[in-house]
């Protein structure tokens, strides 16, 4: 056999075009996009099928890509059109002349039933090639079966609906199980539920469809030749096994609503359209002797689904009687019938024939049409043809339908995609609602158009509708793109010169307050928004001027805000007089630019709450930067203005630690000036230091100078360390003070001597009192009675200075005593050290023949070596060589200076003669070898290497030099 889906025959291939009531191309309108639309394909296309029959084929359904159709009487043909190749042929397996009625395949493509015309039912499963008898069926006439979406699967029907010729409903489910001999029919069961009846009498169920809703409830829509009945109804909680006989059961005492007409065909034919798999339908189309009853399905609606009812009656010829249609089925905007000859689509939108597409008559009559609902494509059949229809695009140009139909929202759904399209609908809606009056509905869709905008500006203006004309300024500036600068600048004066002119004539009508508010509050929300706040702000300058000469002084602060312009609001309260607000504003902010700029206004007027704010921002403010408003305030000398500094200075440096040496100056010069009592703390809390105190000491002492501060002079002498000058200015004072100032030069014996004379001198000489010159005498160990007497008058008799006179002879018998007893220490001192040299000079080692070097492990008595107390021996070369890397540079050098001019040294020679001689010429000519020798020994084995100070200095140096650790670690590898 050949391939069932191949190509199209170039003969017999025909496309139809569906293009509803509309032209291809852009519709052209003045001032709208007038673009071309892109080239158009057929919406349904049609497709032979390269297929040629053994047998006639009697019946055809296609569900999940799946198709099955009965060939002759005993042939059943099935392909998975995903496996075209691959078709698989069952035989019925029928002896007698039952001939195929009808088939019916599940939304999942995997169970088959097969209605004879004997009244039997077949089943066949998709992964099955046994055709099951369905025992419980027989004897019914199959004419229709309700599917379950809900609960079916690939193994199992679920509970399912079958409507036979006799207008019985059954309830039936079907399991896809095979046992063996004796193993379980497919048929579960297969109950009886409802009759149809239709003119007095059972009626053939010609159509059944089982749904279930978003929300939870099932309803049945079952057709007759005449009716169309609806069962709607909620299956309690937990109770889906039930299937749908507590559905039906709630009409058992009265009948359902149904719709009915006169005329009839002999049967009808039910459609649906379902946008997703599994989901709840959206649109029907009912095939009846009238016409086609098509509209919408409403789940939520309580008393009936169907909703937006139409009927499209049969043109003529077609209908009872002539042609009658033989199937329909219902896309998303078309439903289709099938004829003897020809299909026909018709727009459910329009209800206009969009095409009629005719078919050859070699194929013969068609039979039946169906839709595969999981791919959407339609199948139609003759006995000895198979067609395809695809349906591609289909709601493409079904915009331009709902616009001639004044449906804008749906036009423009349907055209999102597509700008020139959404142009021409916004653009129709527009003018639309400009003519029904709707002036702010037309401004927004004016706004999101191509069209001109001076032409839609003009047309507001000749309206006299400013308020729609502000609307459709505002969408236009909110739409501008970020270069168009000029346009912006253009709009948002235009806006704001609408906003200020209404609310100027509104506010003196007292009948039109409500409005005004609500004018108000849209200028300050177009101020304040978002969306328009780059806009605003390149254009702050412009707008400020208009704001000023409509006299809007309340909204040009509302604008600066807005803008954070806080310098123009501060002003502007300034201005009034409205100091408050203005340090409000400024705190509000805390911007220390601004604070700068108004601190000096403000403090004139509201000191203490000023300062309370520059408190309040401690370290954010630079309080160099503050100090001319301060110097203006507080140069009125009123006690109040000078505290107010005083208190913010004191913050800056008790608190903020600041040390800016100008600030301490200021502080200075206000304690000075104000509290006098204060300034000795200040200086004493400063410290006595000259490199910590954070004030102009010379500034200072001019400044106590100046306003007669003496203690505060005396203190500011002693920081300098001026001790002679402090203790002159203190006598002036007080000569306790002067004391404190002369025991300050504790390391210059001299000067304190001095400085004690002096107090001395005036206590005698201007105060004339002996016992004060006593008690000074007595303060200072420094001064002798010797040193005070000259300054005695001469008429002063012993006996005032018989008690100093005899102290300080004990004194100097005192100090004799003890220098004689420091003499007889030393002179001990010297005789245990002479004791310890002789000792030293008998002190000896032992060294045996196998001791060896501590540093080269070689044999000791093969070369000069050097013993140690601590019994550490090393060749003198070795010793060399250790001792040279830990001594200083100087040492270094000095160490190679003497191994230098001992090799220049002549050897000793035997003989005493010779060796006075050349002891002679030596003398003459530099030290001795013994004496190099000596300074070497000195230099170098003054102490052990190991056990010495040199080895405790050596402690954070490294066991490898690391100028020498590459190499030192390569020889280890």
């Amino acid at each position: 056999m050949a391939s069932i889906l191949d190509e199209y025959e170039d003969s017999l291939s025909r496309s139809a075009v569906l293009q509803p009531g509309c032209p291809s191309v852009g519709i052209p309108h003045s001032g709208y996009v007038n673009a071309q639309l892109e080239k158009e394909v057929p919406i349904f296309t049609k497709q032979r099928i390269d297929f040629t029959p053994s047998e006639r084929i009697t019946s055809l359904v296609v569900s999940c890509n799946q198709l099955c159709m009965s060939l002759g009487k005993d042939t059943l043909l099935r392909i998975d059109l995903g496996k075209a190749n691959e078709p698989n042929h069952v035989e019925l397996g029928r002896k007698d002349d039952a001939k195929v009625h009808k088939m019916f395949l599940d939304h999942t493509g995997s169970h088959l039933l097969i209605a004879l015309s004997s009244t039997e039912v077949l089943y066949v499963n998709r992964n099955g090639q046994k055709v099951r008898p369905l025992a419980r069926w027989k004897g019914q006439l199959v004419e229709s079966v309700g599917w379950n979406k809900a609960l079916g699967s690939e193994s199992s029907t679920g509970p399912i609906l079958v409507g036979t010729a006799q207008g019985q409903i059954f309830e039936a489910e079907l399991s896809a199980s095979e046992g063996g001999l004796f193993g379980p029919a497919p048929d579960l069961y297969f109950r009886p539920l409802y009759v149809l009846n239709e003119e007095g009498g059972p009626a053939p169920v010609c159509s059944l469809e089982a749904e279930r809703g978003p929300d939870g409830r099932g309803f049945v829509i079952a057709t007759t030749r005449q009716r169309l009945f609806q069962f709607i109804g909620r299956a309690a909680e937990g109770a889906e096994a039930q299937g749908f006989s507590g559905l039906f059961a709630a009409y058992a005492d009265h009948p359902p609503p149904f719709r009915e007409f006169p005329s009839s065909l002999g049967y009808s034919e039910l459609a649906f359209y379902t946008p997703k798999l599994r989901s709840a339908p959206r649109a029907f189309a009912w095939m009846m002797g009238d016409g086609v009853l098509y509209g919408a399905l409403d789940c939520g609606r309580p008393d009936s689904l169907l909703s937006e009812e139409r009927v499209w009656e049969y043109p003529e010829g077609v209908g009872p009687g002539a042609s009658p249609p033989l199937a329909i089925v219902l896309t998303q905007f078309h439903f289709l019938l099938l004829l003897a000859d020809r299909v026909e689509a018709v727009c459910t939108l329009t209800g206009q024939v969009v095409l009629r597409d005719h078919f050859l008559e070699k194929f013969g009559p068609l039979k039946h049409m169906v839709k595969d609902s999981s791919t959407g494509h339609l199948w139609a059949y003759t006995e000895r043809a198979v067609f395809r229809y695809h349906v591609q695009r289909e709601a493409r140009d079904v915009w331009r339908t709902y616009l001639d139909m004044n449906r804008f929202d749906l036009a423009k759904e349907y055209c999102r995609e597509r700008p020139d399209c959404l142009d021409t609908v916004l653009a129709r809606e527009a003018d639309f609602c400009f003519r029904q009056r709707r002036y702010l509905e037309s401004a927004r869709c004016y706004a999101l158009t191509q069209s001109y905008f001076e032409e839609i500006a003009l047309k507001f203006l000749e309206a006299r509708q400013e308020e729609a004309l502000a609307e459709f300024l505002q969408r236009k500036l909110a739409s501008l793109k970020p270069a168009e600068r000029t346009q912006a600048t253009l709009l948002t004066t235009w806006l704001t010169e609408l906003y200020l002119s209404r609310l100027g004539a509104l506010q003196g009508d007292p009948e039109a307050l409500n409005l005004y508010r609500e004018t108000r509050e849209r200028f300050r929300s177009f101020l304040s928004s978002p969306r328009h706040k780059e806009w605003l702000f390149a254009s702050r300058a412009s707008i400020h001027e208009l704001l000023a000469s409509h006299g809007d002084t309340e909204h040009m602060v509302y604008f600066a805000v807005i803008m954070q312009d806080y310098e123009r609001v501060v002003a502007y309260h300034c201005q009034h007089e409205a100091y408050e607000e203005a340090l409000a504003v400024l705190a509000r902010h805390r911007d220390p630019q601004l604070f700068y700029k108004f601190s000096p206004i403000l403090i004139r007027h509201i000191p203490r709450q000023l300062v309370d704010a520059w408190i309040e921002l401690g370290s954010r403010l630079d309080a160099r930067q503050l100090i001319p408003a301060l110097v203006n305030y507080s140069q009125g000398g009123e006690a109040q203005q000078v505290s107010q500094a005083i208190r913010y200075m004191e913050f800056c440096v008790n608190v903020l630690g600041e040390t800016e040496q100008a600030i301490h100056n200021y502080l200075l010069s206000l304690y000075a000036r104000g509290q006098p009592a204060s300034l000795l703390a200040y200086l004493e809390q400063a410290g006595a230091s000259p490199h910590r105190v954070h004030y102009d000491l010379k500034y200072a002492l001019r400044l106590c100078a100046e306003h007669g501060h003496h203690r505060a002079c005396v203190h500011v002498y002693k920081v300098l360390e001026l001790y002679e000058e402090a203790v002159d200015l203190a006598l002036q004072v007080d000569v306790d003070l002067a004391k404190q100032c002369a025991d300050l030069p504790e390391e210059d014996e001299e000067l304190r001597k001095k400085l004690w004379l002096k107090i001395a001198r005036h206590v005698v000489q201007e105060e004339e009192d002996v016992q004060t010159a006593m008690a000074c005498l007595a303060s200072c160990p420094l001064l002798k009675i010797e040193d005070v007497l000259p300054f005695f008058p001469d008429f002063v008799t012993i006996d005032h200075f018989k008690e100093a006179i005899c102290s300080s002879l004990r004194a100097y018998n005192h100090h004799i005593q003890e220098l004689q007893r420091e003499m007889e220490e030393a002179t001990a001192s010297a005789q245990r050290i002479r004791r310890d040299l002789q000792e030293l000079r008998g002190r000896y080692g032992a060294v045996e023949p196998q001791d060896k070097c501590a540093t080269c492990d070689f044999p000791l008595l093969n070369r000069p070596f050097y013993l140690f107390l601590c019994g550490h021996m090393f060749h003198a070369d070795c010793l060399l060589q250790a001792v040279r890397p830990g001594l200083p540079a100087y040492k270094q050098a000095r160490l190679e200076e003497l191994q230098r001019k001992l090799g220049a040294a002549p050897a000793p020679t035997k003989g005493s003669t010779r060796a006075k001689e050349a002891e002679a010429g030596a003398a003459t000519a530099g030290p001795s070898r013994e004496q190099l020798k000596a300074d070497l020994d000195e230099l170098v084995a003054a102490e052990c290497v190991y056990c010495g100070e040199l080895m405790i200095r050596s402690i954070d140096r490294p066991f490898i030099d690391p100028q020498r650790y590459e190499e030192e670690h390569l020889s280890w590898l």
